[in-house]
């Protein structure tokens, strides 16, 4: 009953995580988003006390319940492991001796990079923001193709319940990065089940070092054990020392296949004494058994509850420029890279990001990629050749679990400088065209941009009106003035909407530079 319960709480979290990262609407966020912010470093960046208290607490009583039900990349070990037991219908687990000097290095590495900065390095070797990275560059283009069939087949049917999105690499090194973990890690888990967790997750090490002193732990009764070896052959953390009857606890993920296994009662999950390896002891009865499983998941079946009704959103459509593209727009050049608001700065949003990808996947204006900076890789930045930051969206700081984009409101959006727009005036087409323009202007949203003469003798120059009959309009002057941008920095916010609508190619003639810290205009 333990293993059932806890196989049908851990598909459900991992089914609604895997979406939150593959649902481009957002609406899914609105319910489930809590799902991210429940995940150990994202709450441990983020300073999320409740949360890191509950987590904490959760292993100090039933052991690492949490790398079995909670964490994604835990539960798609076990996905991984139960297909490898489907092929290989003879495979069996071993007991290995831990790799203590391995697990601890890693953590210190960790410790160490995120002192020093090195954001791209907790980035890497955080279970949570891999296993996102994965699911939003591998799961999400094929979400996103069958979403387009569908669309497809709705059109055609003049039905609005689908619409198509755009299917493009966002960052070719993070794509790559996923694919070889995810890659690294099916094989090491079609292997030997919980390599990835046991040696080289710095969330497992940490929660290893509480479950040592968990309350309620599976225990071997040595009496009753007939050395069948049954548990250890289904424990995939490879933590079981039949021979010396003792159980590795900073190994053991609570997964309970020790127990499923076991045919004569010698595995039990029970309260244990501090620090216990090995119990033999009189048998509990079976109604005692039945209370502490109950008790054992009261916690995590609360903390899964929730509501199952959507809402409705309607599709977001990408913005016209007014002109036919020409040339595919390539994205500018920036000495200085924009973060979204609500990061604050870009310490800020380097010190806390965990690159999982979760606003990536959520911005519903193209705005958002990983980027390719070695120091910053994974980490969100912001580039206009897709799309622009339309001021009513703040999606991406409604789902970001560690604080990196703190959560504003629509109204606060509108003022939080991020960057400047700048003028060049070889890519403009009222220099090079001799053509007028004013779609930079006319789509500012903050009117930061005024239009002023190319040529200031333009400027006084005035309509010539001809004598008027009753058959004879006024004529004008056919040649119409000139007129480029000017812009005021106090206004502007860096919202990309000029350089997006801009019609030169395959540069944009107007391009946002961005800032280190942003401030309210």
């Amino acid at each position: 009953m333990l293993r059932k319960i806890r196989i049908s709480l851990a598909a459900v979290i991992f089914t609604l995580i895997t979406l939150l990262f593959l649902d481009f609407t957002g609406t899914l966020h609105a319910w489930f988003g809590w799902l991210a912010k429940i995940q150990f470093l994202p709450a441990l960046l983020a300073l999320n006390i409740g949360v890191i208290i509950l987590l904490v607490a959760l292993t100090l009583l039933f052991g690492r319940v949490y790398c079995s039900v909670i964490c994604p990349m835990g539960v798609f070990q076990d996905v991984v492991a139960w297909i490898s037991k489907k092929v290989c219908k003879k495979k069996k687990y071993t007991y290995s001796k831990a790799l203590t000097w391995l697990r601890y290095t890693v953590l210190a590495v960790i410790i160490i990079a995120f002192i020093a900065g090195i954001g791209s390095m907790v980035a890497l070797l955080d279970p949570y923001g891999a296993y996102g990275r994965i699911a939003s560059n591998l799961f999400g283009p094929i979400y996103k193709w069958v979403n387009n069939f569908f669309a497809y087949l709705a059109e055609r049917a003049n039905s609005y319940a689908f619409y198509s999105v755009d299917v493009w690499i966002k960052n070719g090194i993070t794509f790559f990065i996923a694919l070889a973990t995810f890659v690294l890690i099916a094989i090491l888990a079609f292997k030997n089940g919980r390599t990835y967790c046991n040696t080289v997750c710095p969330v497992g090490t940490v929660l290893g070092l509480l479950s040592k002193y968990s309350l309620y732990k599976p225990v071997i009764n040595a009496d009753k054990c007939i050395n069948c070896k049954k548990c250890v052959n289904g424990c995939k953390a490879s933590c079981i020392d039949l021979e010396n009857k003792k159980i590795d606890y900073s190994r053991c993920v609570s997964c309970f296949n020790c127990i499923d296994k076991c045919n004569v009662g010698a595995m039990k999950y029970v309260m244990a004494s501090k620090g216990s390896k090995s119990v033999s002891e009189k048998e509990p009865s079976n109604a005692s058994d039945g209370d502490n499983s109950r008790r054992k998941f009261v916690s995590i079946a609360t903390m899964a509850a929730v509501g199952t009704a959507l809402k409705a959103q309607t599709a977001i459509v990408n913005p016209d420029g007014g002109l036919a593209d020409i040339e595919e727009k390539k994205a500018s050049i920036r000495a200085t890279r924009i973060v979204p608001p609500g990061a604050k700065s870009l310490k800020n949003l380097a010190k806390h990001c965990t690159g999982c990808q979760l606003c990536v996947s959520v911005c519903p204006n193209n705005v958002l990629r990983p980027s390719k900076d070695p120091k910053k890789w994974m980490q969100p930045e912001m580039s206009y050749e897709r799309g622009y930051c339309r001021p009513e969206c703040t999606k991406c700081s409604e789902v970001c679990p560690t604080g990196a984009i703190e959560k504003i409101t629509a109204a606060d959006k509108s003022a939080i400088k991020i960057g400047s727009a700048v003028w060049i005036r070889e890519n403009c087409i009222v220099v090079n065209d001799e053509k007028p323009c004013t779609e930079c202007q006319r789509h500012c949203p903050t009117g930061a941009i005024t239009m002023v003469a190319l040529n200031p003798e333009d400027e006084k120059q005035q309509d010539t009106p001809r004598p008027q009959n009753s058959w004879q309009q006024p004529m004008r002057n056919s040649k119409p003035i000139l007129r480029t941008p000017v812009i005021d920095f106090e206004k502007c916010i860096g919202c990309g909407e000029c350089e997006h609508l801009c019609p030169g190619r395959p540069y944009s003639a107007i391009y946002v530079e961005g800032i280190e810290v942003h401030h309210m205009v």
